[in-house]
């Protein structure tokens, strides 16, 4: 098991919460951190959302809502976060530099942690040309690094990013980025993670990994350089659904390298199977995936600095349950005497 900072006293640190999250004080208390994820719909239909929270809750410690993932209008994050909050399931909501400027990023900011949603990941955003609406203009206003630093500097300083002061204090929310440990130049990526930890960045998720040895590799160069002591590290897991999907994600996707003994062995599962039986023949290759997945979880939660795992069950919520369950990760910890969280220094 990978070492993992000390527990904080309750009583010295009751006002040393950044947020006060479920997932704040899961990573304090040194458990092995669990998030997912959830694509809201491409319409208003809140069932749609319901669903995936019964399949997520009680199974994660939070789970990312995405922002108009790959350039498609959905219903936003925040409203889509709002309902995850009201069903209890902790919010973690994403926010993109595409499609805001400064000025509606911190008002949406605000307009969340009033809702009582708590953390949130910065991001870049998919370029809108992958989209359904390919001539919309993007925004860009500021940077992923930037807006680390302007959330950071509403919750610490209680000031908005031109200067001002935040009267009653800013929002208090968890800052999380992203990474994605194989992008090109590989030798490069850790000293990336660790400009976002300097921007003010409290936890990280990978890109998929499925390459164990690549992964080893680039944890080693993040524990040499220290950066797993100021910033909580959740590996991107995922299950490989077909052979189809497994070479996709391997060829098509930046930053995912899918072994080839990883594809074979989901290719595997099917043999023997009549290949006109297509639903026989797809059950082998989602438990062959989830089999997969649970064993690159344990070898995972084995790597020094690895502070938990980011599920991505891709249009598969479904698969989160059995998943969590066979890696052992079930019954999810329930920090005691969630505290309300203080605010920060009066400007």
């Amino acid at each position: 098991m990978s070492a993992q900072p000390e527990r904080k006293d309750d009583a010295a640190s009751e006002s040393q919460w950044k947020s006060g999250s479920n997932l704040e004080r899961v990573l304090a208390d040194g458990h092995f951190a669990v998030t997912g994820e959830l694509g809201p719909p491409k319409s208003m239909n809140t069932d749609i959302v319901r669903k995936k929270i019964g399949q997520l809750k009680g199974f994660v410690d939070g789970a990312n809502i995405t922002d108009n993932q790959t350039g498609i209008v959905r219903l936003s994050s925040i409203g889509t976060g709002i309902i995850l909050e009201q069903e209890g399931l902790e919010a973690i909501i994403q926010m993109t530099c595409r499609d805001r400027n400064r000025l509606a990023m911190q008002s949406d900011l605000m307009g969340a942690n009033i809702h009582d949603i708590k953390n949130v990941l910065c991001l870049s955003g998919d370029h809108q040309s992958f989209g359904n609406h390919p001539g919309a203009k993007n925004v860009h206003d500021v940077d992923s690094m930037q807006l680390i630093r302007m959330v950071q500097e509403m919750r610490d300083l209680n000031k908005f990013q031109g200067g001002e002061e935040i009267k009653g204090g800013g929002p208090r929310m968890l800052i999380g980025t992203a990474a994605s440990p194989f992008s090109s130049p590989v030798e490069m990526r850790p000293f990336r993670l660790a400009k976002k930890v300097a921007a003010g960045a409290d936890f990280v998720q990978t890109q998929m990994i499925f390459d164990m040895k690549l992964f080893k590799e680039y944890m080693k160069r993040v524990v040499d350089m220290g950066l797993h002591e100021k910033i909580r590290i959740l590996a991107g897991v995922g299950p490989l659904k077909s052979p189809p999907m497994a070479r996709f994600l391997n060829s098509d996707v930046p930053g995912i390298i899918v072994p080839e003994e990883c594809i074979q062995r989901i290719d595997d599962a099917g043999k023997g199977i009549d290949a006109d039986d297509k639903e026989a023949r797809t059950a082998a290759y989602r438990a062959e995936g989830i089999k997969l997945c649970i064993e690159q979880i344990q070898e995972i939660q084995e790597i020094e600095g690895v502070a938990g795992i980011h599920i991505m069950a891709i249009l598969w919520e479904a698969a989160v349950e059995p998943i969590v369950r066979g890696a052992g990760l079930y019954p999810r910890p329930v920090p005691a005497d969630t505290p309300t969280p203080t605010p920060g220094p009066a400007a």
